[in-house]
């Protein structure tokens, strides 16, 4: 028997209109006391490729930044957990539902899946989206949560095996992510670059067996080895702090540069006619374009997205692949990276 193939049939995006991306270069650097240092992150942050970053943070009553007086971080110590946590309840579910408002009507929904890693509600953010909507009591929910930036991927390949398993399956995926409710007190260099990557986004997509779009197939993930100290996200009194070593492009780099490595995940490189990586920062993409020597324009739906949105964690990837929607794409492969340090992802194309 046929296996029913698993195809996102739409693809909807969602950020907040509130750019906070210059108000943080100004209160990192100015943490930085070693000249040195706030050289080096002038340049990185030049270089970022990273031009606007959008929070749910409310603004200053002066209209400002969140760090400006009167701002949500205006403060010493800076908000506990339990602050910010009430603003993902608060902002989550509205900016998911934005999302899903442009898929258009949903129509029938059997299962919902949600990636959700920089809050935690109960009810469920699940369960709020679907009471939201008005979906049936019966829609089978699953949420996934805390494994960061290839979220996603695990929330598409759940939907991918719901269809194949269930046909007639027509499944609700979001990814939700306010990254920047988690600003750290830090005033070393490493952290504050870290920092300076993240922003606020939400996408959705419908999933089923049915209609155009792009067809998912072959799921993968990879773990490197001893690399589980390089991405860490530790919950904290103040938010959740992010470890995210300046090792990380390289290792990614070394793992690719490996053709077999290379050949286990994505078959032949040069035999793919589209990229939907990851857009964790521009070294990040840096790296993959240079490990499997890549065309410089390989990659440049990712580099837009990036420089748009900055690295929404999970929800990125699903903003390169509604930016891939309406082209022709014969063999495509999609790929995040996050803590493991792991790789994972998946192969698609596009179907009529």
């Amino acid at each position: 028997m046929t296996k029913a193939n698993a195809i996102i049939n739409a693809i909807g995006t969602a950020t907040p209109d509130h750019d906070i991306h210059a108000s943080f270069i100004g209160w990192a650097r100015d943490r930085l006391t070693n000249k040195r240092d706030r050289a080096l992150f002038d340049r990185m942050a030049g270089r970022s490729g990273i031009e606007g970053r959008w929070s749910v943070l409310p603004r200053a009553m002066d209209g400002g930044s969140p760090v400006a007086e009167g701002g949500f971080y205006a403060v010493a110590p800076l908000p506990s957990t339990a602050a910010r946590m009430a603003l993902y309840a608060e902002h989550a579910p509205t900016l998911a539902l934005a999302a899903i408002g442009r898929l258009g009507p949903i129509g029938r929904i059997t299962h919902l899946v949600v990636a959700s890693c920089t809050g935690f509600v109960a009810p469920g953010i699940d369960q709020i989206i679907a009471a939201r909507l008005g979906l049936d009591g019966g829609v089978e929910r699953t949420l996934i949560g805390f494994m960061g930036c290839y979220a996603a991927v695990a929330a598409l390949r759940t939907a991918h095996h719901i269809v194949r398993s269930e046909p007639a399956a027509r499944v609700l995926v979001v990814a939700v992510e306010l990254s920047t409710l988690h600003l750290q007190p830090d005033d070393s260099l490493e952290p504050l670059l870290a920092m300076l990557q993240f922003g606020d986004g939400a996408a959705a997509a419908i999933v089923s067996a049915e209609g155009g779009g792009l067809s998912l197939s072959a799921p993968f993930a990879a773990t490197l080895p001893d690399s589980a100290g390089l991405i860490r996200w530790r919950i904290g009194d103040q938010g959740f702090a992010m470890h995210l070593s300046g090792e990380v492009p390289g290792r990614i780099a070394e793992a690719l540069h490996d053709p077999a490595t290379a050949a286990r995940l994505f078959g032949d490189p040069a035999a793919v006619d589209s990229w939907a990586v990851h857009a964790g920062g521009r070294s990040i993409l840096d790296a993959v374009e240079g490990a499997l020597a890549l065309s410089p324009d390989a990659l440049a739906v990712s580099r837009s997205v990036l420089a748009r949105f900055g690295n929404m964690s999970s929800a990125t990837l699903m903003f390169v692949l509604a930016d891939l929607m309406d082209k022709r794409i014969g063999n495509g492969v999609a790929v995040a990276f996050g803590p493991g340090l792991a790789a994972e992802g998946f192969r698609f194309r596009s179907v009529p």
